[in-house]
């Protein structure tokens, strides 16, 4: 049921009391029944002051639904017993239940609605039937917390309720069958495992997966065992490791020319797509400093060579004027390019042909207009020597405004272009609309983002600046889609009944991607106000809900708040790529440039459920280019060859250790260790190199003549994300399956024949290159060969040095392995005797008798399959964790 589908409408559902702590008063359960915001008593209201005592109303939902959102009425106006905290568990009994919400509510008359999680981590639906609600605080210190009323909104068709509980309690029985069996195994017991599946017709795991540990496990049959993991490899078995492992950046700098030998000159604040078909970026307008640019330019990845479309668009028929912070996508089933938005500031000018003002948000925190007067931000205009500068811009900015009443007038329309590349209206621009507003859709914005789905044949726009005549800065536009086919514009609201909870602050600057196999659209980061965001939202499309993922990406391994920041995705690994962008620690902070120049990776398994960042690092090799740190720069994605494009932004001010012919590299090397932000305009990289002080560049910002010395950039560049090739993959696992051949060859054999097998076959599996993986071959020798220890009785227990520690990954621990998944206990527990444990290892009757292994080398080959098992794909093995460990985690057993 994951993936794009149409769910039955969402209706209120209805709810009885089911149970509650102790009551204060006449302030019963009951009450919450009905929404009676004026009348004092219509409440519920605990016994006593949270948390001094769990307090709790349990309700009974009158239709089995799947529950998708609460809400919570108040009294009509603020109260110092209204909750404030608290948490939502469900269930479909009241002894088992699950929380699905921990939120807060407001101290006002205001009613708030919580989306509620209502699927598993794998997506799939459940039903719920009991809810739980579970206050943590009031607003007002050592006052009784008080629920005013309570409504529920789900699904609740009996067909489709029916479906979800069935699906989900084969899914559980599906998870609790697997963990058995996966147990079983552990412990020896083949003849139950071969009846239950024989039975059931149940599959534990992919066959080739099952070979392998019978050929490994039960028989060490090693020549079949290398040949099923390449089996496996062939049946991309090893794929999900593969995206797992650490992801390298390898740059290019791109140095291709037009026919005139000429390139797109430096800028920020442009637009770019990409027509992945033909192989073609397509690059229009952006500000240079001095002025906005409307030149239109397309660059033929195959050919290596630019092309000028147009010098200037303004000058053609329906063409856009010069702008800047606009967007443009490209929809690869008609071949049309569509671009909406632009800067309102960016048409002043400052007498005959001069220009004047600057587009505020190619600058970090760029000045404010209120009430027509021009403001800085408080720590600029703390800056000494940019007072003067800033004083004077304002005074011109100001005074230009209030001259010039045709200004507001018109730039009021927000315009809606179309360009043709195929057909018999190639190389034309179409006026789609001349005022969006108007026909339902956006006002004029800038810094907003806008992606498209080409095979619906609909455009989302979201967030951005509203440009109006107000020039408000607080004002932000909100989530649109605009339907290619019939031409109409559509507005969600994100703060209705089913989907507002958690809404998504506006916000301009940001990022936005759209997952089409899900019909997800993915949100995070940019500005609001003068406070950079680093959280994270999803809107699924078809039911127009919101997820909140993070509230604080930093938080859980990812980048700082960030603004114009620009993000890609990878629909089919699910990987969302994210490069620079304007960094703030902390709100009254100034913006910084990381001199690392940080670029990330986000992976998810499903859209609604939050997934894993990881930084992208550098290649090993360095003096490999590596791009300068930048915001305000472009990007674009071709998902067939899995190359990324950037081209230009804004460096900030004090850039000039970075030459434009030096592709990026720092003065002193690849890593930038003796790179120096705080450098100012010092002398050439051959002088002695200055160590770094700080990790970030401060692109200080004044007024339009402190802009015209930002660094713009120019500089075009392709990046292959590389990871290990599933080669590469093959021989790490073989590895660990020669490592368990020697060992055995040093505990049986004659010495002088595991040393062969060491220095030949084992090492012929190394990269002896990689100092970790070296380091591991290299201690096998006094590990196994050089110590000589005797098997141990199959009633002994394994000391440390004669087992290897049971870990989730494999034992040699490398730079651009996955992060090894946690685990709490071994899988073969050791036993302190023969009398103290019911498992015992023996010979199961199914193993033929004189080729079974012994108890305690079942248990080594056993770990070291578990080892192996992190290189094949999740849904083709068997579980991760172990079966003890779920029923600790369950608190079943310690």
């Amino acid at each position: 049921m994951s993936g794009p589908y149409t769910e039955p409408a969402i209706v209120t559902v209805g709810y009885e009391i089911a149970g509650s702590s102790e009551h204060s008063g006449e302030y019963v359960a009951e009450n919450i029944l009905v929404d009676r915001p004026k009348d004092h008593s219509s409440r519920w209201s605990a016994a006593h002051a949270a948390p001094q005592s769990k307090q709790w109303i349990r309700l009974r939902l009158k239709d089995l639904c799947v529950l998708k959102s609460i809400t919570f009425g108040k009294f009509y106006k603020g109260h110092p017993c209204n909750m404030k905290e608290f948490e939502v568990f469900v269930g479909m009994t009241e002894d088992n239940m699950t929380e699905v919400l921990r939120a807060g509510l407001k101290n006002d008359s205001t009613a708030e609605t919580f989306s509620l999680r209502h699927t598993n981590r794998q997506g799939l639906p459940f039903p719920t039937r009991y809810v739980e609600i579970v206050p943590l605080s009031a607003h007002g210190q050592n006052f009784n917390t008080s629920i005013w009323h309570v409504s529920f909104s789900g699904i609740t068709e009996e067909a489709y309720v029916e479906q979800v509980q069935r699906k989900y309690n084969e899914h559980r029985e599906n998870i609790a069958l697997r963990q058995v069996l996966k147990h079983l195994r552990q412990r020896r017991f083949l003849t139950p495992i071969n009846q239950i599946l024989s039975q059931s017709g149940f599959q534990l795991e992919h066959p080739l997966v099952t070979s392998l540990h019978e050929s490994f496990v039960l028989h060490g049959n090693w020549s079949r065992t290398e040949q099923l993991i390449r089996d496996c490899s062939d049946a991309g078995l090893l794929r999900s490791y593969r995206q797992s492992c650490q992801a390298r950046t390898r740059w290019t700098r791109i140095r291709g020319l037009d026919a005139d030998g000429d390139v797109p000159c430096r800028r920020g604040g442009h637009a770019m797509c990409m027509d992945e078909q033909n192989g073609i970026i397509y690059l229009f307008g952006g500000w240079d400093g001095q002025r906005n640019l409307d030149d239109f330019w397309a660059y033929d990845v195959a050919a290596d060579t630019w092309k000028l479309l147009s010098l200037a668009t303004s000058r053609e028929k329906n063409g856009p004027s010069p702008r800047a912070c606009h967007k443009m996508v490209f929809d690869s089933k008609t071949g049309s390019i569509y671009l909406l938005g632009r800067l309102g500031d960016a048409d002043l000018v400052d007498g005959p042909g001069g220009r004047m003002g600057v587009p505020l948000s190619d600058l970090p925190d760029g000045p404010l207009l209120r009430n027509g007067t021009i403001e800085w931000r408080s720590y600029l205009s703390r800056e000494v020597h940019l007072a003067e500068q800033m004083a004077d811009a304002a005074a011109r900015i100001s005074q230009h405004l209030a001259g010039s009443a045709a200004y507001a007038s018109s730039n009021q329309c927000s315009e809606f272009f179309r360009y043709h590349t195929r057909g018999l209206d190639a190389g034309k621009w179409d006026l789609l609309a001349f005022d969006t507003a108007a026909s339902g859709g956006p006002p004029v914005i800038s810094d907003h983002q806008m992606v498209i789905d080409s095979e619906a044949q609909v455009i989302y726009v979201f967030g951005g600046h509203v440009n109006d005549a107000e020039c408000d800065p607080s004002k932000f536009s909100g989530m649109y889609s605009y339907d290619i086919r019939t031409s109409r514009w559509k507005l969600y609201n994100t703060t209705d009944a089913y989907a507002s909870h958690p809404s998504i602050p506006p916000r301009f600057g940001h990022s936005m991607v759209l997952d089409t196999k899900t019909q997800t659209l993915f949100i995070f980061g940019g500005q609001r106000d003068e406070r950079y965001l680093a959280d994270m939202y999803t809107f699924h499309i078809p039911t127009s809900t919101v997820t909140e993922l993070f509230s604080n990406c930093a938080t859980v391994g990812g980048p700082d708040p960030c603004f114009t920041q620009r993000a890609v995705i990878d629909c089919e690994t699910r990987e969302i790529y994210v490069f620079g962008g304007l960094m703030r620690p902390r709100p009254a902070s100034p913006p910084m440039l990381e001199a690392d120049t940080s670029y990330w990776v986000y992976r998810y398994t499903h859209p609604e459920v939050p997934g894993k960042w990881s930084k992208l690092v550098p290649d090993k090799d360095p003096d490999s280019p590596w791009p300068q740190p930048r915001y305000a720069h472009q990007v674009v994605y071709d998902a067939r060859a899995k190359m990324v494009y950037m081209h230009g932004g804004n460096g900030g001010l004090d850039l000039d250790d970075y030459s434009d012919d030096s592709d990026g590299r720092p003065p002193s090397g690849g890593d930038g260790a003796d790179y120096d932000p705080q450098g100012g305009h010092g002398g050439p990289a051959a002088e002695e190199p200055r160590r770094r002080r700080n990790s970030r560049v401060r692109p200080t910002v004044a007024a339009a003549d402190a802009d015209a010395d930002m660094k713009r950039l120019d500089d075009f560049w392709r990046l292959e994300i590389v990871r290990p090739s599933e080669e590469e993959i093959t021989r790490r696992a073989l590895f660990e399956v020669r490592k368990q051949q020697f060992r055995e060859m040093c505990e049986d054999g004659p010495p002088i024949k595991a040393l062969t097998f060491l220095q030949t076959k084992v090492s012929a599996v190394v990269n002896h290159d990689d100092p970790q993986e070296a380091q591991a071959f290299r201690s096998l020798l006094s590990a196994h060969l050089l110590s000589a220890f005797p098997r141990s009785a199959p009633g002994e227990t394994a000391s440390s040095s004669s087992r290897p520690t049971s870990v989730a990954g494999p034992s040699t621990a490398r730079e651009d392995s996955p992060p090894p998944r946690k685990r709490s206990r071994s899988s073969s527990p050791a036993r302190t005797s023969d009398d103290a444990s019911i498992i015992r290892w023996e010979r199961d009757p199914c193993e033929a008798e004189g080729t079974a292994p012994s108890p305690e080398r079942f248990r080594q080959r056993t770990e070291m399959f578990e080892r192996l098992m992190v290189f094949i794909n999740e849904d083709a093995k068997q579980p991760d964790k172990d079966l003890l460990d779920v029923l600790s985690n369950d608190g079943r057993i310690i």
